[in-house]
């Protein structure tokens, strides 16, 4: 079998024991170079600025074509493990590609446009032959073995020079700064993760012992806007904690204006799924029955508020005529002993 390429834009298959050729590949320009893989079912072709490859048994169908070069590529090559494809253009680069993925892994630079490349076989040198008449050699450079040294481990006494030393009155003592580690929700809000970063902070060891954690992230989320779309998108579970976080917290007087805010936002999102879960429509039970003490508590302390508003003023009435009593009596005691003088 043999291939061959043509400035006539194609890349054509002879057998020996046939008289024409058995196939024809069309590379649309003209061909400056042909390499058939190790396993004789690949075929590249370079022309123009197109390094394309075919799939022979499978009747030339064209696999991946690459365009990384500037100028006419001009020749291939390919390494001794086939998993590299090098070609070599005028554009003065040689490309090296993954036969994996077929990406660029790495590029020589060279002084002029490049004609003819090889490899070693053990692909320690490259050799690419140029239009000025150059060839020019690269080496692999040999890996260097890193030697082991042996450190000598420092004396007992190193450890513990020191730490018996009591500063002086006049000592200028310098402390080691500490480095501040974000927590798991400062790093999500950091980088506007809303959901992730309430799913943190709604998590056992903070929803339970602080609690107020959680509706600090709640409130951020709302100052940013972004609360509405942190608490959609939820499943059963977690509509399930979010409520009975809501419904246990939202009677503290701390976290009330919070709260109801995110209540009435769930209420809002989750209301056309209402009556499909039982678990969820207890939790909204729940919820209504919180906010429902915590309206009749709200009520009793502005009756107690009305009532303690009527006592300050009654007070204040009484002083004040108590005063004007005082005044008055003064002021006919001073006039009646002017008149007995």
């Amino acid at each position: 079998v043999l291939f061959v390429g043509s400035y006539d834009h194609t890349v054509k298959l002879f057998d020996a024991r046939m008289k024409s050729s058995v196939m024809t590949i069309d590379h649309g320009q003209p061909v400056e170079s042909v390499l058939l893989f190790p396993s004789g079912g690949l075929l590249v072709s370079a022309g123009g600025r197109y390094v394309k490859v075919w799939d022979v048994l499978k009747g030339g169908q064209l696999l991946v074509s690459l365009k990384n070069h500037h100028k006419t590529v001009t020749c291939l090559c390919l390494n001794s493990s086939g998993q590299r494809l090098l070609s070599g253009s005028l554009d003065r680069h040689v490309k090296i590609y993954s036969t994996t993925s077929y990406k660029v892994v790495h590029s020589f630079n060279y002084a002029t446009s490049i004609l003819s490349l090889a490899l070693s076989p053990e692909d320690e040198t490259i050799v690419v032959g140029m239009t000025n008449g150059v060839l020019n050699v690269k080496h692999r450079k040999p890996e260097e073995r890193k030697e082991k040294s042996q450190k000598r481990q420092p004396a007992y006494r190193t450890y513990v020079k020191g730490r018996t030393y009591m500063p002086k009155q006049e000592d200028f003592c310098v402390s080691k700064p500490v480095k501040r580690v974000l927590r798991k929700y400062d790093k999500l809000l950091k980088s506007f993760q809303s959901s992730k970063a309430l799913d943190a902070v709604l998590e056992p060891p903070i929803r339970l012992y602080t609690p107020e954690v959680t509706v600090a992230v709640m409130q951020e989320l709302h100052r940013r806007g972004t609360l509405r779309s942190a608490l959609a998108g939820r499943d059963e579970k977690q509509i399930n904690l979010l409520l009975t976080f809501v419904a246990r917290r939202v009677i503290e007087p701390r976290f009330t204006p919070v709260l109801v805010t995110v209540a009435d936002m769930i209420t809002d999102i989750y209301q056309p799924v209402v009556g499909q879960s039982a678990i969820v429509d207890r939790q909204f039970l729940k919820l209504q029955e919180a906010i429902g003490k915590e309206i009749d508590y709200q009520e009793e302390l502005l009756e107690v508020l009305g009532m303690m508003d009527t006592l300050f003023a009654t007070f204040t009435q009484k002083k004040a005529t108590y005063l004007d009593e005082k005044k008055s009596n003064g002021l006919t005691e001073t006039t009646e002993t002017n008149m007995n003088d």
